[in-house]
């Protein structure tokens, strides 16, 4: 299982996962869920207790990736393969456009 941290404006705003058998969880953190003034990462992923499940990578995260000739470059430089989106987003994610930064979780996070 490969596990990601998930900021939004800079705090920890919960997981994602790709499960052993292939299928992706988003989950708030609860500490975040707690703040007055937490937001949503997206409106397709409203704030909740429960875990949010995909059979494949969400949308939301899916296109905070770069695409076409910039995404094949990126691949080619960390020798990622180019259907592998969420190692690509455990290796670009810390620089996205917007509010939401993805990050890999430690070894002790997973």
């Amino acid at each position: 299982m490969r596990r990601a941290r998930v900021y939004n404006h800079g705090r920890l705003a919960g997981s994602l996962d790709e499960l052993n058998d292939g299928r992706f969880r988003f989950q708030y953190d609860a500490s975040y869920l707690q703040e007055p003034d937490a937001s949503a990462v997206s409106l397709t992923l409203p704030l909740q207790n429960q875990p949010f499940l995909c059979d494949h990578l969400f949308a939301f995260f899916y296109g905070l990736l770069a695409e076409g000739s910039t995404r094949q470059l990126q691949c080619r430089l960390l020798q990622i393969d180019e259907n592998d989106a969420f190692g690509l987003l455990l290796a670009t994610g810390r620089d996205t456009i917007g509010s939401v930064s993805v990050e890999p979780a430690s070894e002790e996070e997973r």
